[in-house]
C-alpha cells in the first residue's frame, strides 16, 4: 500500500495465466500438468482494480514445455503431444474470454506486456550456451533473431477480444540489447565473472533495459486515457 499516493500496487506470480496443477500419484512421483482451460484461480480477487498488466511467454520456451508429453490438460483430456504453441495459444484463449467476461474495460485498463528476448550464443543456457563479453547493443537489424511466432499469436488474439487490451511491444526493442543482461557479472562483485556461477540471459541489469519499458507503460497509460474517453 502506497498511502502518499492512495493506492495500493499487487503482484500475483502467474508464469503461464492458466492453472498449473502439482501432484502426486500414488507411488509418490510428482505430476505437474497445465490446465490449458482454466485461468490461474488468484486472478478472481482483481476485477475492479484500475490497471491491471498481464504477462505470459518466456516461461513457454522452457524445457518442460517444450518436451509437452501429458503435460497439457484441457478438461478431461490429457494430450500425449501437444505443440507448445498450440498449447499457448489455447491459453491465451482462456485469459482472453475470462477477461471479456469479468473486467469491466471501461473502468479497468487492461494492459499486456510481451517477453524479452534472451541471446545465448552457441547453445541454451544448459548446454554451453552464453551472452557474456557483450558490451554493444545489435546495430545491424539482419543479426536479430526472427520475430517470435508466440508474440503474433498474441497480437492474433487480442485483436479478437472486445475488452481493449493495450500492447506493451517490448520483444522487438529488447532484441538489440545482448549487452544488458546480467550474464556471469552478478554480485558480490558485478564487475568480476564468478567461477561456474550459471548464465542469466533471461533477466536484465538495473538500471537499464526495464527502465524503458516502464517509460513505455507510462506512456502507453497516458495514450489509453485518450483512447478510452474518445470511444466513450
Amino acid at each position: 500500500m502506497m498511502q502518499d499516493h492512495n493506492c495500493s500496487i499487487d503482484f500475483v506470480k502467474s508464469p503461464f495465466l492458466v492453472q498449473e496443477w502439482r501432484s502426486s500419484d500414488r507411488r509418490g512421483n510428482r505430476r505437474e500438468r497445465l490446465r490449458l482451460d482454466m485461468i490461474q484461480t488468484p486472478s478472481f480477487n482483481y476485477h475492479d482494480a484500475d490497471i491491471i498488466i498481464f504477462n505470459t511467454g518466456h516461461w513457454w520456451t522452457h524445457q518442460k514445455t517444450y518436451k509437452g508429453k501429458n503435460y497439457f490438460q484441457e478438461g478431461r483430456k490429457v494430450y500425449n503431444r501437444l505443440e507448445v504453441n498450440e498449447a499457448y495459444k489455447k491459453a491465451l484463449w482462456t485469459w482472453a474470454k475470462w477477461v471479456d467476461s469479468n473486467i469491466n474495460g471501461s473502468h479497468t485498463r487492461v494492459f499486456f506486456g510481451g517477453y524479452s528476448a534472451s541471446h545465448f550464443r552457441k547453445g541454451k543456457w544448459d548446454s554451453g550456451g552464453h551472452c557474456h563479453e557483450e558490451r554493444q547493443p545489435v546495430t545491424n537489424d539482419t543479426l536479430l533473431k526472427p520475430y517470435p511466432l508466440m508474440m503474433k499469436i498474441l497480437e492474433s488474439v487480442i485483436s479478437e477480444m472486445k475488452t481493449p487490451v493495450f500492447y506493451l511491444n517490448i520483444t522487438r526493442m529488447t532484441g538489440y540489447r545482448k549487452d544488458g543482461h546480467p550474464s556471469v557479472y552478478r554480485t558480490p562483485n558485478v564487475h568480476q565473472r564468478i567461477p561456474g556461477i550459471i548464465q542469466d540471459c533471461s533477466h536484465w541489469c538495473l538500471p537499464g533495459v526495464p527502465d524503458s519499458w516502464n517509460e513505455l507503460f507510462y506512456a502507453t497509460y497516458l495514450l489509453s486515457h485518450h483512447d478510452l474517453s474518445s470511444n466513450n
